[in-house]
């Protein structure tokens, strides 16, 4: 769920850059001793990178100053962790505001936080606990996408929120109603797609676990 160019106001645009610079950083630390360590891997970072930018690239129509979307984060965050998929995320932003008029530069750092680190956090930690709880592949791997997709939109109404408080004052009351005709707004759209992108990335992970069997052993027990 991308928040569009010249959304958000100077302050809001500046802190977010600040929230998210540190997990891009490290996240590109993590990228570079990837590719020295295991290089075999390169093609597999190539191919979830490549998930993020065509998934979170079909856009859809939101509450004005905003779009829904599938974000893709799913197989990097499960595959490489919460930091390469900063990284990943920020790359495919990038290239979505300069050559898709997606997002934007302004609202960089709110996008990378809501779709390029909150979701996968949640999906590494999702799959990480019902894997250890003996969940089935494809039930850890659906719920880490579902779960990670709608994280994703919660944040981005919490930062609407923020911003756009209901009334034009950022109080508690103003912040709450704000929140909740975002959230309402953006159910309609994302509740679906959630659940799309989960099923899609099982089908993807079955592929895997059959195609790729030794080298994610690690990571499909």
């Amino acid at each position: 769920m991308h928040i569009s160019e010249g959304f958000l106001s100077p302050f809001w645009a500046g802190l977010w850059s600040l929230v998210a610079l540190p997990f891009v950083i490290y996240g590109g630390y993590r990228v570079s001793k990837i590719f020295k360590e295991r290089p075999r891997e390169k093609i597999m970072i190539a191919v979830a990178g490549a998930f993020i930018f065509v998934l979170s690239a079909l856009k859809l129509p939101s509450v004005t100053g905003s779009s829904s979307h599938p974000t893709g984060t799913g197989l990097a965050a499960i595959l490489f962790g919460p930091g390469v998929t900063a990284f990943l995320a920020t790359i495919s932003l990038v290239f979505q505001a300069l050559l898709l008029a997606h997002g934007g530069i302004t609202t960089l750092g709110a996008d990378i936080v809501s779709m390029g680190i909150a979701g996968p956090l949640v999906a590494f930690f999702t799959f990480k606990a019902l894997r250890k709880m003996k969940a089935g592949l494809g039930i850890s791997v659906f719920f880490a996408a579902l779960l990670s997709d709608l994280v994703t939109y919660v944040v981005t109404a919490i930062q609407l929120a923020l911003a756009y408080p209901g009334g034009g004052a950022l109080t508690t009351a103003g912040f709450l109603s704000s929140f909740g005709t975002f959230m309402g707004i953006f159910a309609l759209t994302q509740v679906p797609l959630a659940i799309a992108e989960g099923i899609l990335f099982v089908i993807f992970f079955d592929f895997l676990k059959k195609s790729r069997q030794k080298q994610f052993a690690e990571v499909l027990k």
